[in-house]
């Protein structure tokens, strides 16, 4: 089936007698609107457009943020609230046949020197049903074309598309709902970021999941959920932070993964001399992908244990810890502490692991800035063995190894301190097996919350029939 340009789509929404509202936008034209009067039949869909652009006038109708900031979250929230309910209330009784919506959106386009974060926030809350409760998604979006024309353009089409998706293709599951916002755009263009939702339109499609889809989709190159679980702006949690990320399966968390944090934590703080750091337990598309699928359940389940004990997840496509770098000085952090297992570790001197950039040189000039650090977890190769494996006893071709030994000088890349090497023969590949196979014991390797989540979810297949 052949995909709609932005202007059919605003034209079949102009035909359906029912939909009916308004259309306020702040930046970056009103792009959005101007599809639906270039459409026609405009007459039969806009109560009214509006664009409150002077901060005064803004100011005087949906009032002041408290961050001072126009292109936020709070903004667009407040733009959607005041917009749909002032419809509803002078509409409400002299169009009871109607499905009333407010699309709103708040942009900082490119300005004439591009010297500005060029982003926005676009929503709307409308009803899928007469007479119904409101329902409501809002994106957060980033441009990337390089003029202020063509961001305009690229945004009337955004809008659009979540106007008609959100009417049209809330039933067609977490993939296709997601990929239809992006339809006539690519990522060259524009990224969406974040999702949020809300209502009895979007009751069969998980908010995490959508999120988790964006990253899947290649959309954008991670998404961060807080320490309840909820998704969360990257930006909003790292600008200008101190940044702490362990990577790992979590598939379940154990009680190494909660070492690996603690320590990370305990050690990147002493080094830095603050304890004002941003923590996240970072998972890769790779890791949560089983027989080349994702199961959304076991998704859900590592983002819900790891909240239990108050843990922000990035899900990200870095398989490279170079590219992880790379996006992670798009906020400008401080500092910023790397916790990897020393297996891990080896993998930067692999050739097939940087084969895509200037190969292992590179990839780690790329890593090691100067304001990051690299912390490295022993491990033991086989259950019972005495041997640890850590940074002073790890081996690299006869090529690396001056590299090797020159990062060992640098102090960019150091071993853990005060780990626990009790519990180093734990991994979360046998935990999984042991609760699969129903083996006595496991609850033992793995935090007390995160035991008693998987029993009373029943996660990770466990046998809940008794």
């Amino acid at each position: 089936m052949s995909i709609l340009n932005s202007v059919q789509k605003a034209l079949k929404i102009n035909l359906d007698a029912h939909i009916y509202g308004t259309f306020a936008e702040i930046g970056a034209g009103q792009e959005v609107a101007n599809n639906f009067f270039k459409a026609g039949a405009a007459s039969g869909t806009i109560a009214k457009t509006i664009c409150a652009y002077d901060m005064i006038f803004s100011d005087s109708i949906y009032g002041k943020e408290e961050s001072g900031r126009y292109v936020c979250k709070s903004r667009v929230q407040k733009m959607l609230d005041y917009e749909y309910d002032l419809v509803v209330q002078r509409l409400g009784k002299n169009r009871p046949d109607s499905k009333f919506f407010c699309f709103a959106d708040t942009v900082s386009a490119r300005n004439y020197k591009g010297t500005n974060e060029q982003h926005g926030w676009l929503g709307l809350k409308f009803q899928s049903k007469k007479s119904q409760q409101p329902s409501q998604i809002i994106v957060h979006t980033r441009m990337h074309d390089n003029t202020n024309l063509l961001q305009q353009k690229a945004l009337g089409t955004l809008g659009t598309n979540i106007v008609y998706s959100s009417f049209y293709n809330t039933d067609k599951g977490v993939k296709e709902f997601v990929n239809s916002l992006m339809e006539n755009l690519s990522t060259d263009r524009i990224e969406i970021d974040l999702i949020s939702c809300s209502g009895p339109a979007f009751e069969s499609l998980d908010e995490r999941l959508l999120n988790l889809q964006l990253v899947e989709s290649q959309i954008t190159d991670a998404v961060v959920f807080d320490t309840c679980g909820k998704i969360t702006l990257a930006s909003d949690e790292l600008y200008k932070k101190n940044i702490l990320i362990a990577r790992g399966s979590y598939r379940p968390p154990t009680l190494v993964n909660m070492d690996i944090l603690s320590s990370g934590l305990a050690n990147f703080s002493k080094d830095i001399e603050s304890k004002k750091i941003v923590s996240l337990a970072e998972i890769t598309i790779s890791q949560l992908q089983h027989e080349g699928k994702i199961p959304h359940d076991d998704f859900l389940a590592r983002v819900d244990l790891l909240a239990s004990l108050g843990q922000m997840v990035m899900i990200s496509s870095f398989k490279q810890y170079y590219k992880l770098s790379n996006f992670l000085y798009r906020f400008k952090p401080v500092n910023v502490a790397l916790v990897l297992g020393t297996y891990n570790f080896m993998q930067i001197f692999d050739r097939e692991y940087n084969q895509d950039i200037g190969k292992t040189l590179e990839a780690i000039g790329m890593l090691l800035r100067d304001n990051t650090k690299v912390y490295l977890y022993p491990y033991v190769e086989n259950e019972g063995d005495d041997k640890i494996i850590s940074l002073d006893n790890i081996s690299v071709s006869k090529k690396n190894g001056p590299l090797l030994e020159y990062i060992r000088n640098s102090g960019h890349v150091k071993n853990l301190g005060d780990i626990d090497e009790s519990i180093l023969h734990i991994y979360s590949r046998k935990v999984l097996q042991m609760i699969l196979d129903e083996t006595q014991g496991w609850e033992k390797l793995v935090p007390l919350k995160v035991a008693q989540t998987i029993k009373d979810k029943c996660l990770f297949g466990i046998n809940c029939s008794n």
